[in-house]
């Protein structure tokens, strides 16, 4: 969610049915090599829910669907989960979450998922943020969101629910932790251990302004887990501290799984501020490993340099964008172990715009080599993901902003591009359109024209599927949809 708000207990989980609606097949459009993208929101499940302004200021954007993710099923990547917000607010969160599934890859239906008072049976939240999904080796689906509270009280809690038949319904919803201000949960991912069956994992950071007021932030990284496939969670957990560092924080913790070994990695960025919280010290991207399914965890590992500067409209720098600036995107080649991790960074246009970047390590992230281009040279690019097959081949998605004018201002044509590295050699790195181009600028507006924090990609056997955010020109009432398409990488 990326703002700054809201402890009580952890609630008993709690099982339920959530209904289920709409089929959705047909692709809305095709891509520059005529692989369909198949639109995975029609609708709006949420449309006629009053719950959750803040103020008259408060703008719901009705039919918007941003900042997806997804998971396969490794026993068939044809059954596919996506999860996204629904009907973004331009102060902070969604009315709810929602889920698309499919048997085939191509037909989708949608669910609700159960994280806020909007959905039908769900959790008492007056709003929703931050969905993710893994999918396990035995089948299950993990999904993990955030609730908010904004009038009622000011809670932030850490939900997660679990399905059994691929997404359909949605049952298990947990509340892994709670907390009221000075205290705000944010962020949060979930990662289905490949290995151990039964058993994921949920991260986030915890932010404590105790008491209010400059010179006293801290965000240190907790976790809970799983091992009976989600009927309960552990207490939340600190395993990254910052306490060492006054006005440091956490962000954009992400577990990957190396399924050779079973060894955990948890990526995150150590952002260090000012005593009056204006200006960012320090920042870096950091990992911590663990090799006993989470119980333990190293000290951090640098990855990398956080370089990243603000999110803006080259042309017009007063309109703010945002997109995956402070979040990680990392990934395990199953084969070699080799890790990788993508991210926005400013090192190849000397600090003036973010590019897509990469760093990998051989030796299990005890080293990591020196940030490499992926994105073009000289175009300004967001919201990397990344994946690696069990081939070696690495693949990651991109905005980028190569179609835009010197001069245009009205407008942000963007396109979302697929760049494959065979054995993760950016020398050998081509590059793929795989969207129409959009205008930026049509996306509802939370702190910056909003697409999502991060958007998806996962390894589906033959190649990998990407979700992503377009919007649609000349809709104010559907400003934003969702989409998924499968690539061959080989």
């Amino acid at each position: 969610m990326r703002a700054f708000l809201p402890l009580t207990a952890v609630t008993a989980a709690a099982a339920l049915l959530v209904t289920v609606a709409g089929a959705t097949h047909a692709a809305a459009d095709r891509n520059p090599d005529g692989t369909p993208l198949v639109k995975v929101s029609h609708g709006d499940p949420y449309a006629h829910c009053t719950v959750g302004a803040i103020s008259p200021e408060s703008v719901v954007y009705p039919g918007t669907e941003v900042e997806p993710y997804l998971s396969v099923d490794p026993r068939d990547p044809k059954r596919v989960v996506t999860v996204y917000q629904q009907d973004r607010w331009n102060d902070g969160a969604a009315r709810g979450l929602a889920a698309s599934w499919s048997t085939d890859g191509h037909t989708f239906h949608r669910s609700t998922l159960p994280f806020s008072l909007c959905a039908p049976g769900g959790a008492d939240y007056e709003r929703a943020s931050d969905p993710w999904v893994s999918t396990g080796p035995d089948g299950t689906v993990y999904a993990s969101g955030e609730g908010v509270d904004f009038t009622r009280s000011t809670r932030s809690a850490l939900l997660a629910a679990t399905s059994h038949d691929g997404g359909r319904t949605w049952h298990n919803l947990t509340t892994t932790h709670v907390d009221e201000q000075p205290f705000f949960n944010d962020k949060p991912s979930i990662t289905a251990d490949p290995v151990r069956e039964g058993t994921a994992y949920q991260v986030w950071d915890r932010l404590d302004n105790d008491p209010p007021g400059p010179s006293s932030l801290d965000g240190p990284g907790y976790i809970s887990l799983t091992r009976d496939g989600g009927r309960t969670w552990s207490g939340a957990r600190r395993f990254v501290d910052t306490g060492a560092v006054p006005n440091t924080q956490t962000i954009g913790h992400v577990i990957v799984v190396d399924p050779r070994t079973g060894t955990l990695y948890d990526f995150y960025d150590r952002i260090t501020v000012s005593d009056d919280l204006s200006t960012v010290i320090e920042a870096r991207y950091e990992m911590v490993t663990s090799t006993d399914a989470g119980d333990t965890w190293t000290a951090p590992v640098t990855v990398a340099r956080d370089t990243s500067v603000p999110e803006v409209d080259p042309n017009d720098p007063a309109k703010l964008l945002r997109a995956a600036a402070t979040l990680p995107s990392p990934a395990v080649d199953p084969g070699s172990g080799a890790l990788y991790m993508a991210y926005e960074g400013s090192d190849f246009s000397g600090g003036s715009f973010d590019s897509v970047q990469l760093v990998r390590s051989t030796d299990g992230g005890h080293t990591w080599g020196s940030p490499e281009l992926i994105s073009p040279e000289g175009v300004p690019a967001f919201s990397p993901s990344i994946a690696a097959d069990e081939r070696g081949t690495v693949a990651l998605t991109y905005y980028d902003l190569r179609f835009l004018k010197p001069g245009d201002t009205t407008t942000l044509p963007t396109a979302y591009q697929l760049a494959t590295l065979p054995h993760g050699d950016p020398g050998l790195r081509t590059e793929r359109r795989i969207s129409r181009v959009f205008d930026w600028l049509q996306a509802p507006f939370a702190g910056g024209y909003f697409l999502g924090d991060y958007q998806g990609l996962v390894a589906d056997g033959k190649g990998v599927r990407a979700v992503l955010t377009e919007t649609d020109s000349g809709a104010p009432q559907n400003r934003t949809d969702v989409y998924t398409g499968s690539f061959r990488t080989r």
